[in-house]
């Protein structure tokens, strides 16, 4: 039996609480580690919800990171369906919804986000979902039937994921974005007319530059969506992915830093030195990006996880990740390396409209962004140059002839 006195809570038991709990016990903490989730499933992972669970391909076990067997057999004590009401800093205690507490040495806050809700008349009736759990995926799954009328509002990633799998499904889908381009925040207008062409190409509508002005409920069954430019769309199902708002009322309220999120330092410390951060709740300076920010994706889900848990030790941290993200859609899989500005010179690699090509983000001699689509093997050589800031031709980039491994 261990002798450590010590005890690390964890709250929240996603991705990256469930992370920060087996990297715990994997660095030989032989203390009380809790770890506290409002859901009533063990730790997962998110990117099969939009994707095999939601298509009825793989059960939602298979996203659990964390097994109860597996927790049980690492000395956790995960309490599940269990929300935290109050952190009480100067007592070093959490306090729980149902009045009980557990204090802690070191806490370690992970409690990621929640769906961005449409402010319209009617976001709230039956028949509107929002995808960020098992449960949502579970629930939008059951609807997805061939031949229902799908409309998805968010041409963002999860927006178009999840019109690319009712599709697949069977189901019609009109995706309404209210900016000018797909996915406009995060990539080029090359790439964003490759997902409009990827997904009309396959059956779905896009409307752009378009707004929602309310949903109701139609006599006949399903729903009436309608639009700010008058139009009207009539569906069985709506979906909305507009975002994500970070789970931080809680270190709020317990005064912590917050700005959009908790902040946390390169040690994901928060302004409390015995409280950490990770994951999509967690705002960190990012030295590829040159800002500070948020980082929602798996990767940093896990490794921040793993990293806040390691800091929690006292181990020495410096986290500062080469963001990626990736999402498949459709036939194609894409994958981003860095913060694309528009600054950066573009240099082309293959043809977007043969489905496989990578867009180099350069500074000066320097790669320092990479995207692309099907293009797994050379997007791996890119994140090299990247991460070795070495200078090379354009010239060579753009020559599928040049091996990017010999770069």
């Amino acid at each position: 039996m261990s002798t450590d006195p010590r005890t690390i809570v964890i709250v929240g038991a996603g991705q990256a609480g469930g992370w920060a709990a087996r990297t715990l016990r994997s660095e030989g903490f032989g203390g009380r580690v809790v770890l506290i989730g409002d859901e009533a499933h063990p730790p997962y992972e998110r990117p099969p919800l939009s994707k095999a669970v939601l298509a009825g391909e793989a059960a939602p076990e298979s996203a659990h990171l964390l097994d109860a067997a597996t927790l049980a057999t690492l000395s956790v004590e995960w309490l599940a369906s269990a929300r935290v009401a109050r952190l009480d800093r100067a007592a070093r205690q959490i306090e729980l919804a149902d009045g009980s507490t557990i204090a802690y040495d070191k806490l370690i806050l992970c409690t990621g986000g929640r769906a961005r809700m449409l402010d319209v008349p009617g976001a709230d009736l039956p028949g509107v979902h929002t995808l960020r759990t098992i449960d949502d995926a579970q629930r939008l799954g059951s609807a997805l039937r061939p031949g229902a009328r799908v409309a998805v509002v968010g041409g963002g990633w999860i927006g178009l994921e999840v019109a690319a799998t009712a599709r697949k499904r069977g189901a019609e889908v009109t995706v309404i974005e209210a900016m000018r381009r797909l996915c406009e925040r995060s990539i080029p207008a090359a790439l964003s007319e490759h997902l409009l062409a990827l997904h009309a190409a396959r059956g779905t509508e896009v409307l752009l530059d378009t707004g929602v002005a309310g949903i109701s409920a139609i006599a006949s069954g399903g729903l009436r969506v309608a639009l700010a430019n008058g139009r009207e769309i009539d569906c069985d199902v709506a979906v909305v992915g507009i975002g994500l708002v970070p789970n931080d009322e809680l270190a709020r309220a317990a005064g912590l830093a917050c700005e959009g999120g908790v902040l946390v330092d390169a040690q994901c410390r928060t302004s409390d030195p015995d409280i950490f951060a990770a994951g999509d709740v967690a705002v960190a300076r990012n030295g590829w990006a040159g800002r500070s920010m948020r980082l929602e994706s798996w990767q940093n889900a896990q490794e921040q996880g793993i990293a806040a848990a390691k800091s929690a030790l006292g181990h020495a941290v410096h986290y500062d990740p080469l963001p990626w993200f990736w999402s498949d859609q459709h036939d194609t899989n894409l994958q981003i390396y860095g913060v694309p500005q528009p600054s950066h010179q573009v240099v082309v690699r293959g043809d977007p409209a043969s489905g496989s090509f990578v867009f180099f983000y350069l500074d000066g001699q320097c790669v320092t962004a990479a995207l692309g689509g099907n293009a797994a093997r050379d997007l791996r050589f890119a994140r090299r140059l990247i991460e070795q800031r070495k200078p090379v031709r354009r010239q060579d980039l753009a020559d599928p002839a040049v091996s990017l491994a010999r770069l």
